[in-house]
């Protein structure tokens, strides 16, 4: 029928359709009921079916799938995909990154690199996909298919942790490279290889460093991970983080159960089933990963905050100090060195007043960075210093001292002559008259400023109250100090009322010209008094320290607990640390015999921690993958432990007796583990609430 063609008897059918008004009244209502029902809150059940694959192109599990350009997944409801580009990993790496798409029930892959031959391809999701609607899992999903005869199914799974302190490390790069075998022997791996080749299998961390390698074949492999700064999956860069291992990992599987839980809803269960599965080896891989101490060393920036002072910083750590050359001055013996632990940070105070009063420091900076090649070499800079705080920007700063010192002193004086006035004129005495304006700004002009009182060195202690016995008291200086007086120094315990002389010693920590140490055998529960005469230190710029006394006050012994602890196993070389419940270092001792006793701890709860230290030089060492050397060992005890006052608690300790990945304990753990994802049970839930 074609509208263009209508006769009188078809003009007249709107007549037949009024008198059908009724009937589609009532299927609209219908309709509208029909819809409106199902969003209403209590209109219908919660859907809880995760959403199912229906078919795949090519299909799951497919052989001889050369040429594949495009992988797509269909479903049997609309489906999203969260965080795609965080969970899904495909194996082999992708050099070029593949087009992810989720639109309506399909997920499309586009693979933009060209297929390796005889390879199983391995798209794993993870738990990333979920319905639309209520965000139902599909579950633990990896799509494969294969560009050879066979589609190979073995995994191997493990950790990636912290080296220094045990943290789960999301989103670390787990990769694999196979070993070949000739004679019937594994041949060995080249160290190069992962500087060179790109990994052939890989696997992504998730929250809880937990990885799983899938499509692997039957075989021997090493492993290894890395923060992939650049994504071309080899370790080319001092900066990416690392991971390896030289254990060898055969693949393996056999039958296995696991318990799975049938929830009745979101809060209780009905029953727990035991399911069968093929249990893939090995699953306890463990990689312990460091940032090398052996990154590109170069000057990152230099300062000079005041005339008298400079610092330069570097990114790496040097076991030599920069040679400075003054070209504008003469350097020899023209600075106070101040240089951090590793010479990474430097501080140089200037001695001589013609050379930083210069509006410019130039400087022939000679120092090892490294090259081209990777390699540390000598750099030559030339660096033009010039202050922050200039000449000009000091003497504002003095002018505007001087005034406010100018201004306190006549307000002082001008009180002490009202004060006086009024003492006459209380005393019955005759009080001259009342100047005028004039007058008295002539007299305060008149009145005769004093020079500005003495300018002391500042320094800041140590805690000096509540102070623990097994410590000491440092006094730490904003600049070098050039002369210490001992005969300046009075130290003093409290004897019932009167303060009784003691000894004490101070010492300047060594290396650090403004780091000076009290030492003195503490007892508990006393107060001590330090007095400094005013001179009794100087520093470099012939400022002195003032005269002042400071009071020390030590805990009551009552007020300690005492933990003793014992190692299980052998650790000739090793330092247990006691940590608070930030995971920071409270007390740290090195054992003795296999054994660390902690006296002196305040009540609370405490973790802690243990680190070998194979080099015996009393810090924990990271590795260097270059040299093969793995960081130094670090374990966690798995439990709190509660010290109370007067309480002595001997702990034993086996390091080795709990899994690696399950010895940091979860409150002091920065990496939280996301919530599994999970059918939520809403109607079960919604049930039950109305019963």
């Amino acid at each position: 029928m074609k509208f263009s063609n209508h006769t009188a008897h078809e003009t007249a059918k709107p007549h037949g359709f009024i008198a059908y008004w009724p009937l589609f009244i009532v299927s609209s209502l219908f309709l509208l009921l029909s819809c409106a029902r199902i969003g209403t809150p209590d209109g219908g059940p919660y859907d809880e079916t995760p959403p199912r694959v229906v078919r795949t192109s090519p299909k799951y599990g497919t052989a001889n799938a050369k040429g594949v350009k495009k992988v797509t997944i269909e479903f049997d409801e609309i489906i999203k995909v969260d965080n795609a580009m965080e969970k899904v990993v495909i194996s082999p790496p992708q050099i070029e990154q593949p087009e992810i798409e989720a639109i309506g029930k399909k997920v499309t892959i586009t693979l933009l690199d060209s297929l390796k031959p005889n390879m199983t391809y391995t798209i794993d999701f993870a738990d990333a996909i979920v319905d639309n609607n209520e965000g139902n899992p599909y579950g633990d999903y990896a799509f494969t298919f294969s560009t050879g005869e066979q589609v190979d199914t073995f995994q191997v799974s493990g950790h990636v942790l912290e080296a220094s302190d045990l943290e789960p490390i999301k989103g670390m790069l787990v990769g694999l490279y196979k070993l070949e075998s000739s004679n019937n022997e594994v041949d060995t791996l080249p160290d190069s290889i992962f500087h060179t080749k790109p990994f052939e299998r890989i696997s992504r961390t998730d929250s809880r460093g937990h990885f799983v390698i899938k499509g692997l074949s039957a075989g021997d492999y090493r492993v290894f991970a890395l923060n992939d700064q650049n994504q071309n999956y080899i370790y080319d860069q001092r900066a990416e983080k690392v991971a390896f291992s030289k254990r060898i990992l055969s693949t393996s599987s056999k039958p296995d159960l696991r318990p799975d839980t049938i929830w009745h809803d979101s809060i209780h269960y009905d029953s727990i089933v035991m399911t069968p599965y093929t249990h893939y080896y090995p699953d306890d891989i463990v990689l312990m990963a460091f940032e090398p101490s052996a990154k590109d060393r170069y000057l990152l920036k230099n300062e000079r905050p005041t005339l008298q002072q400079f610092t330069l910083y570097f990114t790496a750590p040097s076991d030599t100090l920069p040679k400075l050359t003054g070209l504008n001055f003469d350097a020899n013996d023209a600075f106070v060195i101040d240089a951090s632990q590793h010479n990474d940070t430097i501080d140089y105070w200037i001695r001589d007043s013609l050379i930083y009063n210069l509006d410019t420091l130039e400087i022939q900076l000679d120092y090892f960075a490294t090259d081209t090649t990777g390699n540390l070499s000598i750099r030559t800079d030339t660096l033009s210093m010039v202050p922050k705080l200039t000449k000009a920007k000091l003497a504002k700063q003095q002018k505007e001292k001087w005034e406010e010192w100018a201004d306190e002193y006549r307000d002082k004086v001008k009180s002490e002559q009202r004060a006086a006035r009024k003492a006459q004129k209380d005393a019955g005495e005759v009080v001259a008259e009342k100047k005028s304006k004039k007058k008295k700004k002539e007299e305060e002009e008149d009145i005769e400023i004093p020079p500005m009182p003495e300018e002391f060195i500042e320094f800041k202690t140590s805690n000096m109250q509540g102070m623990d016995p097994d410590k000491n008291i440092d006094l730490i200086f904003n600049e070098p100090i050039a002369s210490f007086d001992p005969s300046k120094v009075h130290f003093s315990i409290l004897v019932d009322t009167l303060y009784v002389p003691t000894k004490c010693l101070i010492r300047q920590v060594p290396n650090k010209p403004r780091h000076y140490r009290l030492y003195a055998e503490w007892e508990t529960d006393s107060t001590y008094q330090l007095k400094l005469d005013t001179a009794a230190f100087v520093n470099i710029y012939g400022k002195r320290s003032e005269e002042q006394t400071r009071n020390i006050r030590m805990k009551n012994l009552n007020s300690y607990s005492t933990l003793f602890v014992t190692l299980q196993g052998s650790y000739p070389t090793a330092y247990i640390q006691l940590l608070d419940g930030s995971d920071k270092v409270v007390k740290t001792i090195k054992t003795t015999n296999g054994r660390a006793d902690f006296y002196f701890i305040t009540p609370g709860t405490y973790y802690m921690r243990m680190f070998e230290d194979a080099n015996d030089n009393g810090i924990w060492d990271t590795g260097d993958y270059d040299q093969q050397l793995q960081p130094e060992q670090v374990y966690y005890y798995p439990d709190p432990m509660t010290l109370k006052a007067q309480w002595e608690i001997s702990q034993t300790w086996n390091p080795a007796s709990t899994p690696i990945p399950q010895q940091k304990p979860g409150k002091i753990t920065k990496q939280k583990p996301e919530k599994a994802k999970s059918v939520r049970n809403r109607n079960a839930t919604r049930k039950s609430k109305k019963k």
